[in-house]
């Protein structure tokens, strides 16, 4: 059975407890046939009780004991099941078995459940200290009330029914009206059939030239690829790289568990670069070379360096003469390059702005603008617009042999094409209203308003979690997290223990059921030994981040007392 390789440091904290997780679309997770049925599509609670799916689990399950006993045994589903089943636990991929995807982990399973207790109402939702689920353990913003832009809403609503525009004709300003006109013109079929594998040629055209004009050098159409959001990009990018165990991406640490569960679902290595939390979550050359080298040394060949900038969870920007030091290391070190630009909007440092590594490429002396070989991600999920559900990416491809592009079609193709939608609603975001079109003076009030939001709210988030005993949070300078260090007393750690959990998930755990916070332990984004974090989004709208505050000080207050 071939064994899933993680490249660890000796100082990396090594255990965490295994849960029963979503796929890495972030689709709703149930296990047929067993006790546990459930749907987190959309981690809200549901609209009414009737919508719910059931529970078949026993009164225990309210206590989350039941929960933490499958996770302790990678078995124990199967062992409990009556005869006749086929298909157990035992006869999956062992990869598929073993990796894991925390932001739709265990907690948020619980927390599903106890929204379900509150939409039923009753003794049982009485009995529950909280009135209400506050979901900060992801970057879904209009899960959490973020109102989506008037402009994509328009023109999506003419893509898909044409004939609104004569129906309603007062509804849909003149430019929405051309750009669907313009665009249905080149789209035979409209939004009901397959488009080409690598997306529509309009779009593509206007992603190129909105790279074009971000970083003032030239992009061609026939090196994006349109995909649903920008996991799927990722994903085949890994795919393609890692050809066996000995294969693997450097990802840094704390990183997005989309790196770290898809290395593990093809079997490769995870080579962990750790990032300076004391210096800002600062990348250093200095790590990538201690990490690169401690690869080689065990039998690993480094195929890739995975960036996040901004970062995610740290929320961290990087500098531009940063960048270029990572660039050349990548050209030294024979590495392809893999930039996860997904917040490249959400920037609210006052001294610091977003560089693409494009950009950054670009601008490198020769040989290494001409040969470090680049792969560029974007997603209509974050940013401004957080259009998560519409499923919309690319991803820009640099410096690649022609039969890599073609490998990668032939990877798409498999799925046929992108869903449309998405397809156009990139095409809105890379292609927006400009100063003059009637649209713009709305789009640019409302897309400003939610970056002044974002921006309070993550500095009141970060200045809320400072005051707390034993925690210190570096500022947010971009993305949509806040990622706090917690230092736990040794008697909640005993306690962890006991539990077989780490501590910081016990202390998620016990912000959910007594605040209704769901919040994802650092231990799910890989953390330094010894240390102990947990994300949290500040997504939430300005009147709810207000009571998180609230109720996270008042927990807080009580947990450290009580485990002192």
């Amino acid at each position: 059975m071939l064994a899933r390789r993680v490249l660890s440091l000796p100082r990396l904290l090594t255990s965490r407890p295994s849960f029963c997780v979503s796929s890495l679309s972030e689709s709703s997770t149930s296990l047929l046939r067993s006790p546990l049925q459930l749907s987190t599509a959309s981690l809200q609670p549901f609209s009414s009780v009737s919508s719910y799916p059931s529970f078949r689990t026993p009164k225990t399950q309210s206590s989350f004991g039941s929960l933490m006993a499958s996770s302790s045994s990678k078995r124990s589903i199967s062992a409990s099941l009556p005869p006749g089943y086929r298909l157990t636990m035992d006869g999956v991929n062992a990869n598929v078995r073993e990796f894991e995807y925390a932001v739709r982990g265990a907690l948020v399973i619980r927390a599903a459940e106890l929204g379900n207790i509150l939409a039923r109402g009753g003794e049982a939702a009485a009995a529950l200290p909280f009135k209400e689920i506050i979901y900060c353990n992801i970057g879904n913003p209009q899960a959490v009330g973020q109102a989506s832009l008037t402009f994509p809403k328009q023109l999506l609503s003419l893509l898909t029914y044409p004939e609104l525009a004569e129906l309603c004709p007062d509804a849909f300003p003149e430019d929405v009206r051309s750009r669907a006109k313009a665009y249905l013109s080149k789209i035979p079929g409209g939004l009901g059939a397959y488009s080409n594998s690598q997306g529509v040629e309009p779009v593509l055209n206007e992603v190129a030239k909105f790279i074009e004009k971000r970083d003032g050098y030239p992009a061609s159409p026939r090196n994006i690829f349109l995909t649903n959001g920008a996991s799927p990009s990722v994903q085949y990018m890994i795919q393609m790289l890692l050809r066996d165990s000995s294969d693997g991406i450097m990802i840094p640490i704390p990183q997005y568990p989309l790196y770290s569960a898809t290395i593990a679902l093809c079997g490769g290595a995870q080579i962990h670069y750790l990032l300076d939390e004391e210096k800002g979550w600062g990348l250093s050359i200095e790590e990538l070379e201690r990490s690169f080298e401690e690869a080689v040394s065990k039998g690993i060949k480094p195929r890739a360096l995975a960036v996040i900038n901004p970062g995610n969870p740290t929320g961290q920007v990087l500098e531009k003469e940063n960048m270029a030091e990572i660039v050349e290391f990548a050209h030294r070190r024979g590495l392809v390059l893999l930039a996860d630009e997904v917040y490249q909007e959400n920037v609210y440092s006052e001294t610091k702005k977003f560089h693409s590594f494009k950009k950054v490429l670009c601008e490198s002396p020769s040989p290494i603008k001409d040969e470090v070989e680049l792969v560029s991600f974007h997603s209509v999920s974050k940013g401004f617009l957080g259009e998560c559900g519409k499923r919309g990416g690319y991803m820009e491809i640099i410096n690649m042999h022609p039969d890599i592009a073609a490998t990668v079609y032939k990877m798409a193709s498999v799925n046929l094409c992108p869903n449309l939608v998405g397809q156009l609603t990139v095409g809105a975001m890379v292609n927006p209203p400009t100063e003059g079109d009637v649209s713009y003076p709305l789009y640019a009030k409302e897309r400003d308003a939610i970056l002044g939001s974002l921006k309070q709210r993550a500095l009141l988030l970060a200045k809320a979690l400072n005051t707390l005993e034993g925690v210190t949070c570096n500022d947010s300078e971009g993305a949509m997290y806040a990622f706090p260090q917690i230092r736990l007393p040794a008697k909640a750690c005993e306690e962890a223990k006991k539990k077989g959990v780490a501590p910081d998930f016990l202390y998620c755990k016990e912000v959910l059921e007594n605040t209704g916070i769901c919040m994802v332990p650092g231990s799910g984004f890989g953390q330094k030994d010894g240390t102990y974090h947990f994300r949290t989004t500040f997504l939430p709208q300005p009147e709810q981040i207000a009571r998180v505050v609230e109720l996270m000080t008042a927990f807080h207050k009580d947990f450290m007392a009580r485990y002192k």
